[in-house]
């Protein structure tokens, strides 16, 4: 039967090499012989893969497939029992005898040379463990300004994690070699935590910038002046303009998260007006007194 390298190893005719190569490796370790000791289902389907790749790695050959010009064995006619013919001709002298077994996996120009070795006159299998995910939740400051915490994995000793500065939720950090053991005696796997920001009070998050809202007294509103300002480094202080109403949105360059090269975002502070939380005599008289005589009309602008 004329089989279909790309449905062989589960990627659509329009992948690029990039994508064929995940797939074979990925299918590869799992039914490699040597992880697969007596199964024969295994064997015949690790060699299927492997033609596959073998077409598909090469331009040239899977263009011609593509043309219907060749099948899947290279062959230009029908194809043969090209998979019959290697089982029973696999013995010394067979035309498919190789007694380096699978050792062409370990040239140095293939890819899935990292994954697969033979040592010298053995026949041991050796892979790169799988990696591990996890989830881990951090404060909000940690992920703008760098932390250090301490995690502890599944059956495994707590681990020091450094949060780099400007962390982003979602961002997945990669602790090498923390994953899952390799396969005989090849390097473990990476643990990958998938770093999820908690909500600040006040701050929020855009891009590189931190907004806030910052509430302001009725005089400080009208009069202006300096303000504390909290910042993710720490307070400042900012001059607010005579007569800053509420909306009013004013900068503080270079106060928000790290960015790549040292350089930092801004915080953008929104002024809020906030009256007095119990009722004042004396402004009472005084905004009296003042609205008798003024023609202020702040709404003039939604006539319709």
């Amino acid at each position: 039967m004329n089989q279909n390298p790309y449905e062989l190893l589960g990627v659509k005719p329009d992948a690029n090499q990039k994508e064929i190569q995940s797939a074979f490796r990925k299918l590869a370790k799992k039914f490699h012989p040597d992880l697969n000791p007596g199964d024969k289902r295994a064997e015949t389907r690790f060699k299927d893969i492997s033609a596959a790749y073998e077409l598909l790695s090469d331009e040239e050959k899977r263009a011609r497939f593509d043309r219907g010009e060749i099948d899947m064995t290279g062959a230009e006619q029908a194809p043969r029992n090209y998979y019959r013919d290697y089982a029973s001709a696999s013995g010394p002298g067979g035309p498919y005898h190789n007694t380096s077994g699978f050792a062409d996996f370990g040239d140095a120009d293939d890819p899935f040379a990292s994954f697969f070795s033979r040592r010298s006159g053995g026949a041991q299998f050796r892979a790169q463990g799988m990696d591990r995910q996890f989830s881990m939740e951090v404060d909000f400051l940690d992920a703008v300004n760098g932390a250090r915490k301490q995690v502890r994995l599944p059956d495994g000793p707590p681990l020091d994690v450094q949060i780099p500065a400007g962390t982003r939720d979602g961002q997945m950090l990669r602790l090498r070699g923390k994953g899952e053991p390799g396969i005989g005696g090849g390097p473990a796997g990476d643990a990958l935590i998938d770093i999820r920001v908690r909500p600040h009070r006040f701050f929020t998050r855009d891009g590189d910038d931190i907004r806030l809202e910052l509430p302001v007294s009725l005089s400080e509103a009208v009069l202006g002046g300096k303000v504390r300002v909290p910042t993710p480094s720490g307070p400042v202080n900012l001059t607010l303009p005579p007569y800053s109403n509420t909306g009013k949105v004013l900068r503080l360059k270079g106060k928000g998260v790290v960015r790549r090269g040292g350089e930092q975002g801004d915080v953008y502070v929104t002024l809020k007006i906030v009256l007095p939380d119990k009722p004042d005599d004396r402004l009472t008289a005084f905004v009296k007194d003042w609205a008798e005589t003024s023609a202020q009309d702040p709404r003039r602008s939604m006539e319709v």
